[in-house]
Order: structure tokens, then C-alpha cells, then sequence
């Protein structure tokens, strides 16, 4: 299993309106594309130099295939949405990993 990890930092002001897309919009349409099987949303517990809000939401990949079929498929059309909304007020960055084992 694969973990497709976006890691973003938010404005303070948009906190609101942004978890609230996540939740109801973004992260739906995000298992909606049939290539992750799960997503889990959690709070980074950091005071950043910068500023703003840190998350971290991880969607779950039965395989490399799903994984490269998502970014083939349905990456641009859904990054495109996020930055229509909130461009200017979040920077991001992506993270692939590999399950080794859970317990």
C-alpha cells in the first residue's frame, strides 16, 4: 500500500472556510476518483516561522498503479479547484510512502 501525503500550510483567516471545503468537497472528490481507498486529515502540531495553519492529509493507494493513474487521470483537474479557491493563501507540498508495516 502507498500513502499519498499532501502536507499544507493555510492563512488563519481562511481556516474555516478551507477545513470546511476539505471535509465536504476536496477530500470526497478526492475518493471519488476510485484510486484511494481511505484519507485521513490531522493537524500539524508546530508553531511555523511563517505563520498559519499546518495539516497533513494522507490518502491511501492499494498500489503504485492507483497512485500514477490518480496523477495521470485526476491531479491537475482537482489541484486546478484549489488553487481557484485559495491561491495566494497556502503552500503545499507532496509526499509519496510506502507501507513497510502497521501493527
Amino acid at each position: 500500500m502507498y500513502i499519498y501525503n499532501v502536507t499544507i500550510n493555510i492563512e488563519e483567516s481562511i481556516k474555516e472556510e478551507w477545513l470546511a471545503w476539505m471535509k465536504k468537497t476536496h477530500i470526497p472528490e478526492m475518493l471519488d476518483t476510485g484510486k484511494f481507498t481511505k484519507a485521513l486529515m490531522t493537524q500539524v502540531l508546530v508553531e511555523e516561522e511563517m505563520g498559519g495553519l499546518t495539516y497533513s492529509v494522507q490518502y491511501t493507494a492499494d498500489s503504485k498503479e492507483a497512485l500514477q493513474k490518480y496523477y495521470e487521470e485526476d491531479a491537475d483537474r482537482l489541484h486546478k479547484k484549489v488553487m481557484d479557491l485559495f491561491a495566494g493563501k497556502f503552500v503545499d507540498f507532496r509526499t509519496e510512502l510506502a507501507i513497510v508495516s502497521e501493527h
